[in-house]
């Protein structure tokens, strides 16, 4: 299938013969999607499968409600031929019944309605976040361009709010455009704490409670960065090795090699970039090795004694690495 926001076209094919039996598009509502796949369902099981995209994943869970195998596939993993120069939605429904008769189809993970939920919340916290930055960002341009400048430390301390409340602006607009930037600064703080207060207290449920329990024994991951992980993956035993997961969030060297040739460039960042930013973040508690501070003991309190160990293990671990790493670096001629 090829899903749009109102029409699906649908592409069907026998599994023994091969043979192309259905073509049509239908109008994307819950209607014309019960009564096409009846009369599908009628003739035997029906495997189907639609790229992951602006739809969500709602097609798939009423697909799997009526006993359908449905399937959601990514998008940036289905091949395309160099010399293919025509795109419309039948072909992309044609390629896609094709992988999927032939067990090639690479899927993406269908996250419970619960789970979607909550993460759609933290990246709607991201949002919020971004956009502070850039009123922040306008701010700042805007009072360099009259001359106000701020050398006495850190922006946006104590110090530094207290300078931007004394600054005596004559020309009214002005004055009137520095307060549009700074209020709304102040309500956007004030939405990310309330925001990051309920996403704590969503972590610390009952559905959640033990998985994000686990994962706040490591450095550099709390209550949000836990959750996002376990909304965004779900399942870790999906993965069967860490280099299979750092794969997956694009974490990985690119490379271009033929021959005796091998050149590795920067990682491919194809995958989930709000979790590979929040892993990135954490990894920067793992630079150098100390005992646990007081604040990563209490949340340590009440854990299992092995997941405390693993963590450990983990952070030893990547200090190592980290200071191999500058060593080779710096010994390079």
């Amino acid at each position: 299938m090829d899903v749009h926001r109102e029409t699906i076209d649908v592409v069907a094919v026998e599994e023994e013969s091969q043979e192309t039996v259905l073509e049509k598009r239908i109008h994307n509502d819950m209607r014309s999607i019960v009564r096409l796949f009846e009369t599908l369902l009628a003739a035997g099981p029906v495997a189907a499968g639609y790229e992951a995209g602006c739809m969500g994943f709602e097609p798939q869970r009423k697909l799997s409600a009526m006993g359908v195998e449905c399937v959601v596939i990514a998008p940036g993993l289905i091949p395309r031929k160099p010399g293919d120069r025509v795109k419309t939605d039948r072909r992309d429904a044609r390629i896609i019944a094709k992988l999927l008769k032939n067990g090639e189809a690479e899927t993406v993970h269908v996250p419970q309605p619960a789970d979607e939920a909550v993460r759609d919340y933290i990246r709607a916290r991201d949002d919020l976040r971004r956009e502070r930055m850039r009123y922040r960002q306008r701010l700042g341009h805007l009072l360099l361009r009259h001359g106000y400048s701020y050398s006495e430390g850190e922006h946006w301390t104590l110090r530094h709010r207290r300078w931007l409340s004394s600054l005596n602006v004559e020309d009214p607009t002005l004055r009137e455009t520095l307060d549009i930037y700074y209020n709304r600064i102040v309500e956007l703080e004030a939405k990310l704490l309330e925001m990051d207060q309920e996403i704590e207290q969503i972590a610390s449920g009952q559905r959640y409670v033990k998985e994000v329990g686990k994962l706040r024994c490591f450095r550099g991951i709390e209550w949000m960065t836990a959750l996002a992980l376990k909304c965004e993956i779900g399942d870790f035993r999906r993965f069967g090795s860490a280099e299979q997961f750092m794969a997956f969030l694009g974490m990985v060297p690119s490379e271009q090699s033929s021959g005796q040739r091998r050149v590795q460039g920067g990682i491919t960042k194809a995958g989930n970039g709000h979790l590979r930013r929040l892993l990135v973040e954490a990894a920067w508690h793992y630079r150098y090795y100390r005992p646990p501070s007081k604040i990563l003991s209490q949340r340590r309190r009440g854990q299992c004694e092995s997941d405390i160990t693993h963590a450990e293990r983990a952070a030893r671990r990547l200090s190592k690495k980290f200071h191999r790493l500058i060593l080779r670096r710096s010994c390079r001629p």
